[in-house]
């Protein structure tokens, strides 16, 4: 039985709005085993050309740089990366550096825990899932 994308609700095969949301039906799609959410099947042209095992392994080495999100083209996000990392190791001998460096640090371990889970988003917010 198909489900909405926007709110989980299941829906008949010929609905073309949802019952409870009233968002336009286009596809039907499968409802998350365990999630209970309305966690669509992305189709294929969602899905980004960039490579998951390269992002992880920038987020896993570099990431404290930001190199992964330069990678799938997050340019203003890894810029700030890059300047928080240059800063903290420069001023590691502060108190403040090497709190800069931790921040950093969890913000590149969890983008490194979304790209190895297949749910970082390129640019254009595509998925990244080929490995």
């Amino acid at each position: 039985m198909p489900y909405c994308t926007h709110c989980g609700t299941e829906i008949s095969e010929a609905a073309q709005f949802c019952p409870k949301c009233g968002a336009p039906i286009t596809t039907p799609t499968e409802i998350g085993a365990k999630s209970g959410t309305g966690a669509a099947k992305e189709p294929a042209g969602d899905i980004s050309p960039k490579s998951r095992i390269a992002a992880t392994l920038l987020a896993w080495f570099l990431g404290i740089f930001g190199a992964h999100r330069f990678y799938v083209g997050k340019t203003e996000t890894a810029v700030i990366m890059l300047v928080l990392g240059i800063v903290g190791f420069a001023t590691l001998w502060l108190f403040v550096g090497t709190a800069i460096l931790i921040a950093v640090g969890i913000w590149a371990f969890v983008d490194f825990i979304i790209a190895v889970t297949g749910n970082m988003r390129d640019r254009e917010g595509k998925l990244i899932q080929k490995w």
